[in-house]
């Protein structure tokens, strides 16, 4: 039972997992809107909004724990001068998740996740 477990392993090892919440979330910046499953979607939530709320601040040590869990120039740079500073004023729930339909191929659930 996953009783109170903190997270989803999503049938991955931890660095697997760590990479794939990674390059998920680089997407979603870059793109505003991605297409996945709903479990990585809800996994990718709670990633993606601790780092909106670090970059909120907009100083250089939120450059470098935003860059820290990216590792991505590009989407570190957007992140914190772009996007981050339209969510100032607010507390949290800055991503949408809306579940679209059920894939082919093995019937999973899939999801758009936005950020709002």
């Amino acid at each position: 039972m996953r009783h109170r477990h903190g997270y989803r392993k999503l049938g991955r090892t931890s660095s697997h997992r760590a990479a794939l919440l990674k390059n998920l979330s680089i997407a979603l910046i870059e793109h505003g809107k991605i297409e996945t499953t709903v479990e990585k979607a809800k996994e990718l939530r709670s990633f993606v909004e601790k780092l909106i709320t670090v970059a909120g601040k907009g100083d250089a040590n939120a450059h470098k724990a935003v860059f820290a869990a990216l590792q991505n120039k590009e989407a570190t740079k957007k992140l914190v001068n772009e996007v981050a500073p339209t969510y100032v004023e607010r507390n949290g729930g800055y991503t949408r998740i809306t579940r679209t339909r059920i894939r082919r191929g093995d019937a999973t659930t899939m999801a758009f996740i936005e950020l709002v």
